[in-house]
């Protein structure tokens, strides 16, 4: 049996980026396998970017932030680059603490007014 090739491009999904989720907290026997994780999604998806749903570790610790680290160098090293989604308020105040930046899902660009924020403007008030 055989199997014709249809016509044109195949259908490839761009919005949907490689995901690795992340549960509980992490040991660290299992971060090389999730820095394999981040390997192999950025080599099979051909993405430049991995999304980490951080949802699901928990509090955040200093693990956390080495954990999250490492997931960035790797990442770094294979060309690409990690996206957190969900993060807690309390972990992007650690992050912030020890100085790491990461790209967040849904954050607006620093120079971009988040959508729907319209300025309020005082009858009297000069113009500008």
């Amino acid at each position: 049996m055989s199997y014709a090739h249809p016509a044109g491009l195949p259908i490839v999904d761009a919005m949907t980026p490689a995901v690795l989720v992340l549960t509980g907290p992490v040991t660290k026997d299992e971060v090389t396998g999730l820095c394999d994780d981040v390997r192999a999604l950025l080599k099979t998806s051909g993405e430049r970017t991995v999304v980490c749903d951080v949802g699901g570790l928990g509090p955040p610790g200093l693990g956390t932030v080495d954990l999250l680290a490492r997931l960035e160098l790797t990442a770094r090293r294979a060309g690409g680059r990690i996206r957190l989604r969900d993060p807690a308020p309390a972990l992007h105040a650690l992050l912030d603490l020890v100085g790491l930046r990461f790209e967040t899902e849904g954050q607006p660009e620093q120079r971009e007014p988040a959508l729907g924020v319209e300025e309020a403007v005082e009858p009297g008030d000069p113009p500008v």
